[in-house]
């Protein structure tokens, strides 16, 4: 690891000076109601969940500003939430973790976003999801839009967190990209595997998984490659990209980056337990971005989301990575590794 403490703990103490971070797609709620399974119900071959205990956080884009927040950086968290009352649960949320709300738009024809998972100590039950899929209105586009062209003067750089589920349009994902980079500012996009990558045409940085980066490449007319090297080629080709990191899940992460020698690397896996993966691409897109804006290379920023990724996949449920559990995590990946 080329990474030394020195150079981390210099990248990481710019996290909270930094001006806020944009981060503008899809959000929503995570609830989780967790029990203890004792019987099956007489009424269905089902079981009986007697439950313990239920919370509400923060998930899809909100996760990534409240993973930003916890790692000391300021974030405005822009997106649409309907005329609910979950969408008040979430607007509650965010300001219990300090987090803006002057970014939500509602929107009276949509549900908020809300994932229940019902889980044991050994296993999840079921998913209950309560969402609106379809796309916004242009009224509702519009209003994003000018949000966006406000933030966009006064934001450090943005990340385009899209799950797909109605906010992203071709017309909105290209206004954001050009409204930051016309300012040389950052563009980090996790995108969606429904969505056509040519939305994504211009961004900074392209943060796909290993699946979503085979279906990008396919969607572009290459069905059969296969071969990290030319994937990320392809789609830093295709789709004009400074940046790319394609994440790996165990076998790591593999990086290019065109301002270098543009040369695909790879680096190995930080997480050493694996409880819960839920949300570590959110937590590896707050910390990377965070880092890049920080001054960090594209594979030091990329060791940082690694870690950050570690320490949340130990935890249950849509987790955070506070900036002292990132500095012990990297001490103790660097002792072992040394």
């Amino acid at each position: 690891m080329k990474l030394t403490q020195e150079n981390f703990d210099t990248i990481i103490n710019r996290f909270q000076s930094l001006k806020p971070i944009l981060v503008a797609g899809d959000l929503g709620v995570d609830k989780y109601t967790y029990g203890e399974v004792k019987r099956i119900s007489p009424e269905a071959p089902v079981p009986v969940l007697e439950v313990q205990k239920e919370w509400n956080k923060l998930g899809l884009a909100a996760n990534v500003s409240d993973n930003l927040k916890s790692l000391g950086a300021a974030s405005t968290l822009c997106g649409v939430i309907g005329d609910d009352t979950r969408a008040n649960l979430v607007e509650n949320l965010l300001e219990e973790r300090g987090l803006k709300t002057w970014g939500l738009v509602r929107d009276p024809a949509r549900h908020t976003t809300y994932k229940e998972r019902v889980t044991t100590a050994t296993q999840q039950i079921c998913r209950i999801d309560y969402e609106t899929k379809d796309s916004i209105s242009e009224e509702i586009s519009r209003r994003i839009g000018g949000r966006i062209e406000e933030f966009a003067q006064t934001h450090a750089g943005v990340i385009i967190e899209d799950y797909g589920k109605g906010l992203l349009s071709e017309g909105l994902c290209q206004k954001i990209i050009r409204d930051f980079r016309d300012r040389q500012l950052l563009v980090a996009v996790d995108p969606s595997r429904s969505t056509p990558p040519l939305w994504y045409k211009g961004a900074t940085l392209l943060k796909p998984n290993r699946v979503e980066s085979h279906m990008m490449v396919e969607a572009l007319g290459h069905f059969k490659e296969r071969k990290l090297e030319t994937i990320a080629a392809i789609l830093v080709d295709k789709l004009k990209l400074e940046k790319i990191i394609i994440t790996l899940g165990a076998d790591g992460m593999a990086m290019l980056d065109t301002k270098l020698d543009g040369q695909l690397k790879l680096i190995p896996t930080a997480a050493n337990e694996v409880f819960d993966v839920s949300g570590a691409g959110d937590t590896a897109i707050a910390a990377i971005s965070s880092a890049l804006l920080s001054g960090a290379t594209l594979e030091d920023a990329a060791w940082i989301g690694n870690c950050a990724a570690g320490v949340v996949v130990r935890k249950r449920g849509t987790a955070l990575c506070s900036l002292e559990e990132l500095r012990d995590y990297f001490r103790n990946l660097s002792s072992l590794m040394s």
